[in-house]
């Protein structure tokens, strides 16, 4: 059988849900006042997912949704449909707006459902304020599904606006090896963007084919154009499996400062994809577009 729980402490400011079934091997724990952010995750009585601390979520993003851009948007400026927009700088380094609007995002509990093989929560956030940046409403929800050695996370963008908006969609979970050195990521492509020195997509090249990425001691902030909706990670002691149900879809990999961790991102769209229309999507009034993201685990 599995639970829910819902835990808030105002003096923390933590307020965040926990799933988990009654053998403890399968767990989740997800932050409501994070953007519904997963920061911990067992499948399998394989811990895929913790929080990386000291490093903070407002440096990582770490599991943010991305939306309504992935990734970065140069100089925070974009036009669509003959207007420009100027999004926020967060990223003052590099002079970029990072990773969309609703990563900070508070979210509610709308639904959820306990059986003997899983459980699901349901969670939504409805943007209501116009800003100048992205001056459209639109309602995100989220529901993820947790079994024993699987997580779907379903997301379902609605334009509740009455014009039509640009965007791109992300995830930006971070994953944990016992040894990243001898791990390794198997997927099918034979394209990658090319960066400039603020990782702004300068355009797309073909490599040589991938098949089988051994991450060794290398560094990566990189991002692939993918020939099939299926990557592998595979590490000494599991092996994941991460499918998109978005045939068009791209890699991107970044290795922080964080010793075994990697960052193995689905997105929609490359960077600076409100400008070069790489990946780029619109969504009209009461339009509804869905993707589901799917982790499965065995062991190694």
């Amino acid at each position: 059988m599995y639970k829910i729980n819902h835990i808030k402490n105002s003096e923390n400011n933590q307020d965040f849900i926990e799933i988990a079934n009654s053998l403890t091997n399968s767990y989740a724990k997800i932050y409501l006042n994070q953007g519904a952010s997963l920061q911990e995750l067992k499948l399998s009585n394989h811990v895929l997912i913790k929080e990386m601390h000291p490093m903070t979520y407002d440096k990582t993003y770490a599991s943010s949704i991305l939306f309504p851009f992935a990734n970065r948007v140069k100089d925070g400026i974009y036009q669509f449909n003959g207007e420009t927009y100027h999004l926020d700088i967060n990223q003052k380094e590099e002079h970029n707006a990072l990773h969309g609007l609703v990563y900070n995002k508070t979210f509610e509990v709308i639904k959820q459902n306990i059986t003997e093989t899983f459980a699901s929560i349901t969670l939504k956030y409805d943007e209501k304020n116009i800003s100048s940046g992205f001056p459209f409403t639109y309602s995100i929800q989220l529901e993820y599904v947790l079994t024993q050695n699987t997580l779907d996370l379903i997301v379902k963008i609605k334009n509740t606006d009455s014009k039509t908006f640009p965007f791109t969609l992300g995830w930006h979970p971070y994953f944990l090896s016992i040894d990243l050195f001898k791990s390794s990521l198997l997927f099918d492509c034979n394209k990658k963007t090319v960066l400039d020195e603020r990782n702004i997509t300068k355009g797309i090249s073909y490599i040589d084919p991938v098949e089988c990425l051994q991450i060794k001691d290398q560094s990566f902030d990189d991002c692939y154009v993918l020939n099939s909706n299926e990557v592998t990670f595979l590490t000494p002691k599991y092996i994941l499996k991460l499918t998109s149900t978005e045939e068009d879809s791209f890699l991107q990999i970044y290795t922080p400062p964080h010793k075994n961790t990697i960052a193995i991102e689905p997105t929609t769209g490359v960077s600076d994809s409100l400008n070069n229309n790489i990946g780029l999507k619109t969504l009209h009034p009461d339009e509804i577009y869905s993707i589901t993201w799917n982790l499965s685990t065995s062991s190694n």
